[in-house]
């Protein structure tokens, strides 16, 4: 018989030698409490603690795992590339069929740089518009979250705003000082940014659709409004895809939402099907400007590693419109039960969707930008949380994110989420 591991136990051993336990901040339960879920393995829709304990799972490794996990395709990709090597430093025709995938689902993207995280994607598009440009400022809104390179952190949502934290220490006045931060779904405050200082303004970034701070869609006509006035006054428009990119429907947001066009566009997530892989794409005259071709210099031994483009390519060829099909009906449904169970507990809520991909606000009036979001009650998200967990349902933990479903949630592990819920609602409620 196997001998049971104490995870409390565990969760201190980890706090001695990493910082927080953890090596990604939102992992630690800081916001919800208690001792983290350790993940032994997954499959489909399940993940399973180092006890062997499973639970269904609604984080999907926070959006890569559209097929589920562990789905038999993208394993035996990754294993058939493995025989013939980890890491090559060197071009392979995986990143060529990879970059072409990435063409054929979203047009605009007419050259593809690989890179292995969303960070190093959107700090990468920060640097090809100022160099492309010869401008220094950039703008962004309160509670987009583009990774944590310096100049990005300013009102970030994510793990920072799970923390309470405005920005972070560390990062310098002078690297702060070139962000404007302005408030989400606000186009009349952006045309004033524009109005002050458009000719310093080398770029302008957005996720397509915020999901860290929750699910918050761009009101009708914000993103053709930024991509009027940034064309209007001769800065870039970079669209952040790094969660919505080839989660929310074959070509991402921007294969749903028409008038956007950006300039550049970055991916992550489930591009690399799980393994270290993002990627940044755009216009070829804008593109060409990073090195070899052009002035503006991004490098990375692990760039387009052999590895995490297998999976990649498996995973985009899988997704075909059947699991879209299928990934949008089983998240209307936990959506629908979610609405009822906590509507049926009287608790206040709002539940907001930007295709399969919706997050779970405790307040009762809908939310539009980063005030809206931290105005919840996130006493009422923790204990719904914990109620969840205790019936073998993991959510994502915090009342900041979005919710994932994959094509491996099945009726089985619906009927889990759903028996759960009601209890779920009703522990919400007792605050």
């Amino acid at each position: 018989m196997a001998q049971v591991i104490d995870t409390d136990q565990l969760f201190a051993r980890a706090k001695e030698i990493i910082p927080g336990g953890v090596s990604s901040p939102v992992r630690a339960f800081g916001s919800v409490g208690g001792t983290p879920v350790f993940v032994g393995e997954a499959h489909g829709a399940q993940v399973f603690d180092v006890n062997g304990v499973g639970y269904v799972d609604l984080v999907c490794s926070w959006g890569p795992a559209l097929l589920g996990h562990a789905h038999p395709g993208v394993v035996e990709a990754v294993r058939e590339a493995a025989k013939r090597g980890l890491s090559f430093g060197a071009p392979t025709r995986a990143e060529v069929e990879l970059a072409e995938l990435i063409r054929g689902r979203v047009p605009m993207a007419q050259q593809v740089r690989f890179v292995s995280t969303g960070t190093e994607a959107t700090m990468t598009a920060i640097r090809l518009a100022r160099g492309a440009t010869g401008r220094d400022k950039i703008v962004k809104f309160a509670g987009c979250y583009h990774g944590h390179s310096d100049a990005l952190l300013a009102a970030a949502g994510s793990g920072v705003a799970t923390q309470g934290l405005p920005g972070s220490a560390g990062v310098t006045a002078a690297a702060a000082a070139d962000t404007i931060v302005v408030e989400y779904n606000d186009a009349e405050a952006l045309a004033r940014v524009f109005k002050e200082a458009g000719e310093q303004i080398a770029c302008v970034i957005t996720e397509s659709v915020p999901a860290n701070m929750g699910v918050v869609p761009p009101a009708e006509g914000f993103n053709a409004e930024l991509r009027r006035l940034t064309r209007e006054h001769g800065a870039l428009l970079i669209v952040d895809e790094v969660l919505t990119g080839f989660r929310v429907g074959p070509g991402g947001w921007l294969g749903i939402e028409e008038g956007t066009d950006p300039d550049l566009v970055t991916f992550g997530k489930v591009v690399g099907g799980g393994m270290p892989l993002a990627a940044l794409a755009g216009r070829a005259e804008i593109m060409q400007l990073l090195a070899p071709v052009g002035p503006v210099y991004q490098a990375g031994t692990l760039s387009g590693n052999p590895l995490a483009t297998a999976a990649g390519i498996a995973t985009l060829t899988l997704a075909d419109a059947d699991v879209y099909a299928h990934v949008d009906r089983v998240s209307a449904e936990v959506q629908a039960a979610v609405t009822d169970a906590l509507t049926a507990a009287s608790v206040p809520h709002v539940v907001q969707a930007a295709g399969n991909l919706f997050s779970v606000f405790f307040r009762d009036e809908p939310v539009r930008n980063y005030e809206d979001a931290k105005a919840q009650d996130t006493d009422a998200f923790r204990r719904f949380f914990h109620a969840m967990l205790d019936q073998h349902v993991s959510l994502p933990p915090s009342a900041f994110e979005a919710w994932f479903l994959s094509s491996a949630h099945d009726e089985a592990a619906l009927a889990r989420i759903v028996d759960a819920l009601p209890r779920a609602a009703r522990a919400a409620a007792e605050g």
